[in-house]
């Protein structure tokens, strides 16, 4: 990984609180999770996010998806917490989709 910069990420279940992570991974999950998310719901739990990811991971930033996992989590949550993402919480497992 040849970049080192990081980028501030929140979380929607500690409100306030910032998290510093590789901005280089961060961007290209990003991307990769708003393209795989449906517009609507009932959209993907979180073991399908991880699936759909899969095809689209670089594997210079995710050898064999090492690791992509965390990064799925930790993008939802940002991207949950900026109110791009909405978390249907009614559905059992619970379901997360594009605004």
């Amino acid at each position: 990984m040849s970049n080192d910069r990081m980028i501030a990420v929140e979380n929607i279940n500690v409100p306030g609180r910032t998290s510093n992570v590789n901005a280089e991974k961060y961007t290209a999950m990003r991307a990769i999770l708003l393209k795989v998310l449906p517009a609507k719901g009932p959209g993907l739990t979180q073991a399908e996010m991880g699936k759909a990811v899969r095809p689209h991971l670089s594997q210079n930033l995710w050898p064999n998806g090492e690791k992509s996992m965390w990064w799925v989590k930790t993008v939802q949550l940002d991207l949950e917490a900026k109110g791009l993402v909405i978390r249907d919480s009614m559905s059992k497992p619970t379901r997360w989709h594009r605004k």
